[in-house]
Order: C-alpha cells, then sequence, then structure tokens
C-alpha cells in the first residue's frame, strides 16, 4: 500500500539542523531530570508490598488512610485509585518475613468499617530481590546495546554503525526522561516495554539503512543529502503504516487497558514516536556529519565485485582442471 508517490522525492534533509536541536534539547532534558529527579521504582525493583482492594461502591480514600494511621507497617503507606474509583492500590516499603502471609487478612480486619472491601491481589517483593531485579534490568539494557553494536558492525560499514547506536542511545534517553517527568513507575513490565522501543526503533533505522545503501549502488547521484532523501521518500509509506497501526494499538491499550499496563503503554507511545523521528532525522544526518563518502563506498562495492568475480573464475578453471 502506497501512500505517497514513489516518483516524489521529498528534501528530509533541509530541515535536518532545526529537527536536530530540537531532539538534542529532548535529549539535554532528559538527561537533567535523570540527573536532578530520577527514576520513581516500583515495588519490582526497589522491594516493598502492593495489595490491590476492591469496593462495592467508591473506594473512600480518607477512611482507608485513617484506618492505616493506627498501624504500625501501614502508617506511611500510600494509597491511591487504581484505574476506576472503586479500585485502590496500597503501596508501602514494608517487605520483611513479619508481615507474615496473612497481609491480605490484616488489611481485610483494618478496613472492615471502611465498607464492603475485596483484596483481589497482594504483592510482596524483598529488597534483595529488587535490588537484583534492578541490576539483571540493567544489565539486559547493556546487553542488547552490545548485541545491536556486534550485529549493525557486521551488516554495515563503521558509520551506519555508530549513527544506529547514537541513535539508540538518543531514544532510550529520551524515553526515559519521559518516564522520569511524568512519574512512571520503573518495573518489570517498564523494562519489557524499554526494550521494545530499543528493538522497534532499531528496526526503523535499518530499513532506512538498507534503502541508503540500496540507493548508493543504484543511484547516479554522488551527493549524500539527495541519496538518503531519496532513500527516506522510498521507504516514507512504509514508515507511515508501520508507525501508524502500531500507535493505534497501543493508544486502545494505553486508554481502555487499565492501570495494570498503563506504564508499558506509555512507554510504547513515547519510544513510537521518538523512534520514528530519530530514524528519517537522526541517524541519516548523523551520515553526513560522519563524512561518509559515497565514491569511498562504491569503489569498495566495486572491488569486492571483483574480487567475487575472480574467486568464480578461479573456482571455475579449478573445477575444469585448468589450474
Amino acid at each position: 500500500m502506497q501512500i505517497f508517490t514513489k516518483a516524489r522525492v521529498y528534501d528530509f534533509m533541509r530541515f535536518r539542523f532545526i529537527s536536530v536541536v530540537f531532539c538534542l534539547i529532548l535529549f539535554v532534558g532528559s538527561i537533567f531530570l535523570l540527573a536532578t529527579k530520577g527514576l520513581n521504582y516500583g515495588i519490582d525493583f526497589s522491594g516493598g508490598t502492593l495489595i490491590q482492594l476492591k469496593y462495592d461502591t467508591k473506594a473512600p480514600l480518607d477512611k482507608i488512610r485513617e484506618a492505616f494511621a493506627s498501624n504500625e507497617i501501614l502508617k506511611n503507606a500510600s494509597v491511591t485509585e487504581f484505574g476506576t474509583t472503586d479500585e485502590v492500590v496500597v503501596r508501602f516499603s514494608g517487605s520483611s518475613s513479619n508481615l507474615g502471609s496473612d497481609i491480605g487478612v490484616t488489611v481485610k480486619e483494618l478496613l472492615k468499617d471502611t465498607g464492603n472491601v475485596e483484596v483481589r491481589r497482594v504483592d510482596i517483593v524483598g529488597p534483595k530481590v529488587g535490588d537484583e531485579l534492578r541490576e539483571k534490568g540493567l544489565m539486559a539494557i547493556l546487553i542488547s546495546f552490545g548485541a545491536v553494536l556486534i550485529y549493525i558492525a557486521f551488516r554495515f560499514e563503521w558509520r551506519f554503525a555508530l549513527a544506529a547506536i547514537a541513535t539508540e542511545i538518543h531514544d532510550i534517553i529520551i524515553t526515559m526522561g519521559a518516564i522520569s517527568l511524568f512519574d512512571i513507575d520503573v518495573n518489570l513490565d517498564t523494562l519489557a516495554a524499554i526494550l521494545t522501543v530499543l528493538g522497534y526503533s532499531l528496526n526503523d533505522t535499518i530499513i532506512i539503512f538498507d534503502r541508503i545503501r540500496e540507493g548508493i549502488k543504484s543511484s547516479k547521484r554522488t551527493d549524500i543529502e539527495g541519496v538518503i532523501n531519496e532513500s527516506v521518500s522510498a521507504t516514507l509509506s512504509r514508515t507511515i503504516l508501520t508507525s501508524a497501526t502500531t500507535m493505534m494499538t497501543v493508544l486502545v491499550l494505553f486508554l481502555f487497558g487499565g492501570d495494570m499496563i498503563h506504564g508499558f503503554s506509555f512507554v510504547l507511545i513515547v519510544g513510537i514516536v521518538i523512534g520514528t523521528i530519530s530514524s528519517i532525522y537522526i541517524s541519516s544526518p548523523l551520515l553526513i556529519w560522519f563524512k561518509f563518502s559515497i565514491e569511498h563506498f562504491r569503489a569498495k562495492e566495486a572491488q569486492k565485485q571483483k574480487d567475487k568475480k575472480d574467486r568464480e573464475r578461479e573456482r571455475a578453471m579449478f573445477e575444469k582442471g585448468v589450474v
């Protein structure tokens, strides 16, 4: 399906300075947020207890807090609505063995005078487990970056590899900056979303890089800006359709999926937007600033083809017994 005419070439690189400055502001702002405000680690990474409650009618938050005030463990608990007014999430730092397996019973007993309440979920994560999960989550991101670097280094010329890695770092930092700005809980779901964004952004970048590489081989142009404009224009329909259909699905999850996947879908929304923009306006301009030479690339490709033909000719002569 083609939205844009294949024959038309759009001058994307004309706006590369404006777009890079805009993305650089977001990038620096994200680093500032991460350095000053930091991330709001959820139960998975910080340790603690999460209890989900459901009432028959609107949850009386004030009465719940008053009931908890009399309990030494629960007096500093965070009580918030969970998606709807009749559901509540209680979070507190206690996660030691003295809480016991009957913490749900204890909470229900404390809240017996606040209405008909049902304890729907109790999650307890110890601080040592939380630290371990956080370390493994960071390790997963670093390993992913390493795998991306190795893959692109073998598949593309080194300037392509550097541009792709810089783009991935840009996308992840801005996504994490948005997580910090909007106080999204960083848990295992959020980590999964970040890794998904990493893969999504890489996929967009690789497709455009593949098209640029093919464009260098087939086009008669010698200016890298012109080849990039032709290549990005040729993949524009695919980029728009992929981003739009994915975004529609994620928006449905964000709007109607409930608080359980609110953080996951939010991270994906930010990642799709940033990943689509960066694959056009970050990764491609970096090839220009890294002084990628079309003439040098074509000379190397021509030498590869010559060497390949020489090997094929030598193999044919060997098989015929000439050599």
